[in-house]
């Protein structure tokens, strides 16, 4: 599971409304966690880092310019350790993918990989995924988000941490193309059903599921099967995908 969580306060709610400081002190999605660093994760984040890593302080990005080329956009917030986002990366030269992730050992990790494996259509960063959205993305400039297996914050009493949230859902409105998508996937049914019961409200949105199988759609080829979630249908455990499509 993703260990990437977000502020949740500020954000603007509803469409054309101002936008607001969406990086106040407030209610966090996420927790850092201390970890030790492999090696090779330790490399990723000195040597790779320079090369392959985005920061707040390089302000408001010209995408073209970052990776020299245009190209279909994803962004991924909250990637783990990485290995789906690799794999994507790697199956997909064509285009170009954006990881944001708080950890500094998934990032390491992510880097490392993404060295070895010679990508060049990979850039990091290591921030709060709402400030990357609010004062790095151009509106409409990307093509797909991504939010898979976020934090559940199953306690009742936490889920105003759940960084699905309709302000969220609106700054990632302003940011995907007409047309682009943002893709949920989840483990835990209750935060599946919160996650359609917000999208549905959502201005600006349309479900892709069909009707045979609305809310939710099935898994995409396009979603790479990661080990815990390999490990989860072995056991019998549900795992929900909703995608909805920018239409205003």
């Amino acid at each position: 599971m993703n260990d990437q969580r977000h502020d949740t306060t500020d954000m603007p709610t509803s469409i054309g409304a101002p936008q607001v400081p969406l990086h106040r002190r407030g209610i966090k999605s996420y927790v850092l966690r201390a970890g030790r660093m492999t090696a090779a994760q330790t490399r990723g984040l000195e040597e790779v880092w320079p090369r392959l890593g985005l920061t707040l302080d390089d302000g408001r990005q010209d995408l073209d310019a970052v990776f020299g080329r245009q190209a279909p956009r994803v962004v991924e917030v909250g990637f783990g350790m990485g290995a789906s986002l690799i794999e994507q990366a790697e199956r997909h030269p064509e285009t170009d993918f954006i990881g944001i992730e708080v950890h500094a050992p998934g990032v390491g990790k992510l880097l490392d990989e993404a060295d070895k494996r010679g990508l060049s259509n990979l850039r990091v960063y290591r921030e709060d995924a709402l400030r990357v959205l609010d004062e790095c993305l151009p509106e409409a400039s990307i093509d797909t988000l991504q939010l898979f297996f976020p934090d559940p914050w199953p306690k009742k009493k936490h889920h105003k941490r759940r960084i699905l949230q309709p302000a969220f859902v609106e700054l990632v409105r302003t940011r995907l193309k007409h047309g682009g998508t943002l893709h949920m996937a989840t483990d835990w049914e209750n935060y599946a059903e919160h996650m359609a019961e917000v999208m549905s409200a959502a201005p600006g949105f349309r479900n892709v599921a069909s009707a045979d199988t609305a809310p939710y759609v099935p898994r995409p080829e396009f979603r790479p099967l990661t080990k815990f979630e390999a490990r989860g249908e072995r056991l019998g455990h549900g795992v929900w995908d909703l995608i909805f499509e920018r239409c205003v």
